[in-house]
C-alpha cells in the first residue's frame, strides 16, 4: 500500500484564497477568509505561504492562482472618549448663550460672566472629563493585549456606551462615572423579607445605574451571539472616578456588575483568562461594528 508522506502532502497543495478562516497546520497563525494560503485537499488541511515548503509546485495553467489582491480588513474606529458628551455639553452652553446675549443686547456678556451655567448642562462637562481620563487610563493597558472602542452608539436609540474592553477575560461594557461620595453595597431583607442589594454613593441610591449597565452587557451579549462569539463572556463594570474611595478594599460586585475605581478595573481587564490574541482581535472587530463611534 501507498502512502503519502507530510512532505508529498505539503507539495500537493494548491495554492488559492481561502473561502473560509482556518489555522495553518505548520506554525498554528490563524487565517482569515480571503487570506492566499496552501490547500492540501488529501488531508483536508491548509498551510500559510511562509510554512509552505520552497518546492511546492506551481499550479497549471489549467488553474491558475488568482492574482486578485487579498481583501484587507477595514480599519475600526476606536473613538474618542467623551466626545458625545462634550459635544452636548457644548451645544447647551452655546444655547444659553445665545439665549441671553439676544434677551439681553447690551448686558449679555456682564450676566454670562457672572452668572453660572445650570446643573443641567455642567453635569455633561463633567461626565465627559470623567470618560476622557478613565479613557486615558485605560489606553495604558492597550501593551497588555486589551483592546479599547469609546463612545460607542447603540444603533436605534440616542443612548450610548461610554467604552467597551475587550481582553483574555472577555468583553467588558464599562459605565465611567465622576461622583462624589463612597460608592457601597447595601443588603436590605434576607430570611422573611425578600434580599435587595442596593448601590449607594455616599447617601445617595443609584441602583439604577447598575441597571443601565446590566441593559448595555445584554445589548453586547447580543451582538456577540450574531457574530457567532457566543463563547465570548461579557461583563459589567461601573467605575467611578475620583469618589471616595477606602484604602484598603471597596470594590464589590452586584447583580453581575462590578463597582471599581480605574485601577482596580485594568486589573480586571488584564488578568488572565481563555480568549486568545486572535479572538480578542475578532470580538473587537465584531463589536466595532455592531456599535459604531458616537
Amino acid at each position: 500500500m501507498t502512502t503519502t508522506s507530510g512532505r508529498d502532502a505539503v507539495n500537493a497543495a494548491k495554492v488559492m484564497r481561502l473561502r473560509y478562516a482556518g489555522t495553518c497546520a505548520g506554525c498554528g497563525a490563524e487565517l482569515e477568509s480571503g487570506t492566499r494560503a496552501a490547500y492540501c485537499k488529501a488531508t483536508k488541511t491548509v498551510r500559510c505561504l511562509a510554512c509552505t515548503e520552497p518546492d511546492e509546485p506551481v499550479p497549471s495553467v489549467a488553474q491558475p492562482v488568482d492574482s486578485t489582491p487579498a481583501p484587507t480588513l477595514a480599519d475600526i474606529e476606536t473613538g474618542t472618549a467623551g466626545s458625545s458628551a462634550r459635544r452636548e455639553y457644548e451645544r447647551r452652553s452655546a444655547k444659553r448663550e445665545a439665549r441671553i446675549r439676544e434677551a439681553h443686547p447690551r448686558l449679555g456678556g456682564l450676566i454670562l460672566a457672572l452668572s453660572e451655567e445650570p446643573q443641567s448642562t455642567t453635569a455633561w462637562a463633567r461626565g465627559a472629563r470623567g470618560e476622557e481620563l478613565l479613557g486615558a487610563r485605560l489606553a495604558d493597558l492597550t501593551g497588555n493585549g486589551v483592546r479599547l472602542l469609546h463612545d460607542r452608539r447603540i444603533p436605534g436609540t440616542r443612548a450610548n456606551i461610554d467604552h467597551i474592553a475587550v481582553g483574555p477575560t472577555g468583553a467588558h461594557v464599562i459605565d465611567a462615572k465622576r461622583y462624589k461620595g463612597r460608592p457601597s453595597l447595601r443588603v436590605e431583607g434576607g430570611l422573611l423579607r425578600p434580599r435587595v442589594e442596593k448601590l449607594l454613593v455616599g447617601s445617595r441610591d443609584c441602583t439604577r445605574l447598575v441597571e443601565g449597565v446590566q441593559e448595555q452587557v445584554g445589548l453586547v451579549r447580543s451582538a456577540l451571539d450574531a457574530a457567532s462569539l457566543t463563547d465570548v463572556p461579557a461583563h459589567g463594570a461601573l467605575c467611578f472616578i475620583e469618589a471616595d474611595w477606602p484604602l484598603i478594599g471597596g470594590s464589590f460586585v452586584i447583580a453581575d456588575v462590578a463597582v471599581v475605581w480605574p485601577n482596580k478595573l485594568a486589573e480586571r481587564l488584564v488578568a488572565p483568562g481563555p480568549m486568545s490574541e486572535a479572538e480578542v482581535e475578532r470580538t473587537h472587530r465584531a463589536l466595532g461594528r455592531a456599535f459604531p463611534a458616537a
